[in-house]
């Protein structure tokens, strides 16, 4: 499964000297990868189609004026293309160098002779937008001869759909980097991938060896979760060997990354009509009663959802009322019974709303049920204090024992970010010695990376073979460890309820100036509001020893209203894996001082000598 990446830096690099070579001075740095990338995408698929280009032609010219519709003819092996798409142009990237003087006339032509889905990417891309800057500058011909030379080798039958997707985001990162824009929103590395897909898919090895199942990215990005997990399952020399249909579902807000997704789901034969285009939280683009086997994705973190929400929200400006299924959940209030919730984000990170959404499209256990991997980052573990809809949501998903486990991971290991990541494993048909359980896994030491010998962006360590094993090797053994206790320093085990809690409020009487307690009408003291507080006693232990222990000997006329609690739930991951460092000792740090001084007095001195 894993890439030669270094094999790809030729070509990467070769591409990427055609902005400097034919668009500098034409086009501004921010604009280059609207020429590149789609050029990029034709020249793959104008590759793809060679071979039968006669074919097709011919059969267009034998039945045009015959039949309405040739599609099904254009895509078939004995008459057409053989794939899911052609072209009826007479030119090839190639015959249209034969004719320089018309190449913007027939570049244009060649466009239109695409299939309807081919039409779709370059319509994502807005490539046709570009067409008379190119006539007008003049650098149509030097940019598809760029783009034909043997250098930059784009066929299918060399290049895989995987190995373009990492080319894909190499070429963005750049891009990225170059106009310092956000750069890896829609990059996952494949290791990363690789991890996940293991972990979804051998706990259940033996059941999926026949049959369909259906696999789902909400934020498809190129689409490279897909297709890697895709191969992963079913590699006849692969850990799974399955001989089952797998169908590929994605959908993608950005349009350049949609057309990356659609047109690679195109060459590797796959439904490009499987890949929607649009937001999925506010403009889903599938049957909402569709559900899937497995699902896996890197959603967008720290990015808002404010457009979704004014799609979505049918309240007021200071109230969000969702009128959606997938939004709208029964949870347990603090007197145990459930209720119904509108559970949102804060508007400004709508990761958690994508997980939402994918538990709405978990199959039913009868059948099989569903498996999600999903990489978020700290945030969704512990923001949102008691009764907001980050709590909610986490409550949700402990309270139905869809979790389990989290696997963070190491720092540096994206292209755009340093922050802690972390991937979460969910299951509505957990094996038997999970259920009610959830698996924590520390895999951000220096135990589980090496160091890149050059950095991409922001990343700059990558997990290799033997670390997915170990983080795998981890998650599989579940069991106590042999030293009796429930997990080791990487791996540790919980009840659900231990990431729950109470939150109460406490309060302490007002006196008046003599120190006397002020009380109400029915003679009970008021609350000073200066003295107000809360405390958050875990789901586990009784609240009233809670707070005869926690409270009452540090303020001794403190109470709580029992009738206005919250039910909060985090994980706070750091908690768990918290190795105390014992400080160094003051004599040792007195020398290091004293070395220092003497230092800069006999540089002093030479100075001023």
């Amino acid at each position: 499964m894993s890439i030669d990446t270094q094999s790809l830096q030729p070509i990467i690099n070769f591409i990427w000297t055609v902005a400097d070579d034919v668009l500098i001075n034409k086009y501004l740095e921010n604009q280059y990868q609207d020429v590149i990338l789609p050029m990029t995408v034709l020249r793959r698929l104008d590759l793809a189609l060679e071979k039968s280009k006669d074919k097709v032609l011919k059969t267009h010219e034998q039945f045009k004026s015959k039949l309405d519709n040739l599609s099904g003819m254009l895509t078939s092996e004995q008459h057409g293309s053989g794939l899911e798409f052609y072209n009826t142009s007479p030119y090839t990237m190639k015959k249209l160098l034969d004719d320089p003087k018309n190449i913007d006339s027939n570049f244009l032509d060649y466009l239109n002779g695409f299939s309807e889905n081919v039409q779709d990417i370059i319509q994502k891309f807005k490539f046709r937008n570009q067409l008379d800057v190119f006539e007008e500058t003049g650098i149509t011909f030097s940019l598809i001869e760029k783009f034909c030379s043997p250098k930059v080798e784009l066929s299918p039958e060399k290049i895989s759909p995987m190995a373009m997707g990492y080319m894909f985001e190499d070429l963005l990162r750049r891009f990225n980097e170059k106009t310092n824009a956000a750069a890896g929103r829609h990059f996952t590395p494949r290791e990363i991938i690789e991890l996940m897909t293991h972990l979804v898919y051998l706990p259940v090895k033996e059941k999926i060896q026949q049959g369909t199942y259906l696999v789902y990215d909400p934020c498809a990005g190129s689409g490279a979760m897909l297709t890697q997990s895709k191969k992963f399952a079913t590699d006849p020399d692969g850990e799974i060997k399955s001989k089952a249909t797998f169908h590929l579902y994605g959908q993608e807000n950005t349009g350049e990354m949609y057309a990356v997704c659609k047109s690679d789901m195109l060459l590797k034969g796959e439904d490009p009509d499987k890949i929607q285009f649009g937001s999925t939280l506010s403009k889903y683009g599938f049957d909402p009663d569709l559900k899937f086997n497995f699902m896996l994705t890197n959603p967008p973190y720290g990015t808002s959802w404010k457009e979704d929400q004014k799609e979505l929200n049918v309240g007021t400006a200071k109230k969000i009322e969702i009128n959606d299924s997938r939004f709208n959940l029964e949870i347990k209030n603090f007197k145990g019974d459930k209720e119904k919730a509108c559970l949102t984000s804060r508007s400004n990170d709508g990761q958690l709303m994508f997980m939402l959404h994918m538990l709405s499209k978990m199959k039913d256990p009868k059948d099989g049920g569903s498996r999600i991997a999903s990489v978020q980052n700290g945030s969704a573990l512990f923001t949102g204090d008691a009764g907001s809809g980050e709590s909610g949501i986490r409550q949700y998903i402990l309270e139905n024992d869809l979790l389990e486990c989290i696997i963070q991971l190491p720092n540096d290991m994206f292209y755009n970010t340093g922050i802690a990541t972390y991937v979460w494993i969910l299951s509505n048909n957990k094996e038997e010695k999970r259920k009610g359980k959830v698996q924590l896994i520390n895999a951000s030491s220096d135990a589980f990376y090496t160091k890149m010998r050059k950095a991409l962006g922001s990343k700059r360590l990558q997990l290799n073979t033997e670390h997915i094993l170990k983080v795998q090797d981890l998650y599989f053994y579940f069991e106590d460890l042999p030293d009796g206790k429930a997990g080791n320093e990487y791996s540790k085990i919980f009840d659900n309820e231990d990431f729950g809690f109470y939150q109460i409020t406490t309060h302490q009487p007002e006196r008046d100036e003599n120190g006397k307690i002020i009380t109400d009408k029915k003679g009970n003291p008021k609350s000073d509001k200066n003295l107000k507080d809360t405390e958050n006693v875990p789901m586990k232990e009784d609240i009233d020893e809670y707070f005869a222990r926690e409270v009452l000997p540090f303020a001794p006329d403190a109470w709580y209203d029992k009738k206005k609690m919250k039910i909060g739930y985090e994980i706070p991951f750091n908690k768990y894996f918290y190795k105390y460092e014992a400080l160094r000792p003051l004599s040792e740090i007195a020398n290091d001082i004293l070395t220092l001084q003497n230092e800069t007095e006999n540089l002093l001195k030479e100075i001023v000598e």
